[in-house]
């Protein structure tokens, strides 16, 4: 449980043994993603290939004790709560640095995916696909008391074959209160509910009441994109469209999709949170719309990034699970093996 401040304590908090991992079994090879607070290497233990996110521990006391706090919590939601949607968590460790061990996905962020297949759009059963994955992960966070708060494409991960996506990051996500106040301003704006921003500047860690329905905002967005292949809000800053969001009712269009589609994203995104529909209902009406279309046609990417493409400037997350890969014909797993045979070190050499 959390302490009366909202945070767990790194001391209070205790890893089950079954989580916690020997970091001399622990290799890290090449850097595959950065964050504010952590960087996400491409690694192993015990032999099988995994993602390690290093946290920072920060400079000053109240800094290193907020991140201690950061990572217990995410550590103990993830060994809470497993499901095919969400990320599998191997262990995490606390010393000599907090680390944090999950499987490695190789299809790459939702973002870097769309992004490859722009300016085309995914076929539309594909893409309901898609959400009903993200709304069954976060059904299943919502029915341990887990609001995720930063849900966008950025932390949404694929397999390798691109059939299955699943979310990742837990770095903000918390136990909801009925009572207590919650960090405002959390997540990243153009997500962002409306209820978690203010008209006044609020001072960093000022609290507010809010729900999970937060999450069903942020849904809402994040199928919106999956329909249309743009980037919500296009041509406003980020902090523009969480303020258009906010205080202006302001919406991404709908005008061109089916009825049904309209309904669902109208609903998940209404302005009072109350009258958000959950994800169970959010599930059902996503299985109405899938059962009336067609099959989809096989789909290539338009085109692929290489390691020196510049994506649009977002935030990055801590999420980016797995490395960008090329169109050089190696297969991930063999392109895997070449990199660790040239990039692995052992753990304890990294600090």
């Amino acid at each position: 449980m959390e302490s009366g401040s909202g945070f767990y304590s790194v001391d209070e908090f205790k890893l089950d043994a079954k989580w916690l991992i020997d970091p001399k079994h622990l290799f890290v090879g090449p850097r595959i993603g950065e964050g504010a607070h952590a960087k996400v290497y491409e690694g192993k233990y015990k032999n099988q290939t995994v993602a390690i996110k290093i946290v920072h521990k920060g400079e000053t006391p109240e800094e290193i004790a907020k991140r201690e706090a950061r990572f217990a919590r995410e550590v103990a939601m993830l060994s809470r709560v497993q499901h095919k949607n969400l990320v599998k968590f191997i262990g995490a460790c606390k010393e000599p640095v907090m680390v944090i061990v999950t499987e490695l996905l190789l299809g790459g962020t939702l973002r870097k995916y769309l992004l490859n297949m722009r300016p085309r759009c995914l076929d539309a059963r594909v893409a309901i696909g898609f959400a009903l994955d993200i709304a069954r992960a976060m059904e299943c966070l919502h029915a341990h008391g887990i609001i995720h708060r930063d849900l966008k494409p950025e932390n949404l991960l694929l397999t390798a074959d691109h059939k299955t996506v699943k979310l990742a990051d837990f770095g903000l996500a918390r136990e909801e209160s009925l009572t207590e106040m919650m960090t405002a301003e959390t997540g990243t704006y153009r997500w962002m509910a409306p209820e978690l921003y203010s008209t006044v500047t609020l001072r960093q860690g000022e609290k507010k009441h809010y729900n999970h329905k937060v999450d069903a905002y942020s849904f809402a967005i994040v199928l919106w994109e999956l329909l249309h292949n743009k980037l919500p809000f296009e041509g406003m800053s980020n902090l523009q469209a969480a303020y258009a969001a906010a205080f202006k009712n302001v919406r991404p269009s709908v005008e061109n999709l089916l009825e049904e589609l309209a309904t669902i994203l109208t609903s998940c995104w209404k302005e009072d949170p109350n009258a958000r529909p959950n994800f169970s209902q959010i599930i059902q009406m996503l299985h109405n719309y899938r059962s009336t279309i067609s099959p989809p046609e096989p789909m290539i990417p338009h085109r692929i990034f290489t390691e020196n493409a510049i994506l649009p400037p977002e935030s990055p997350g801590t999420s980016s699970l797995m490395a960008v890969r090329d169109g050089s014909g190696e297969t991930p797993k063999a392109k895997m093996e070449n990199k660790l045979r040239s990039f692995f070190f052992c753990f304890n050499q990294c600090y």
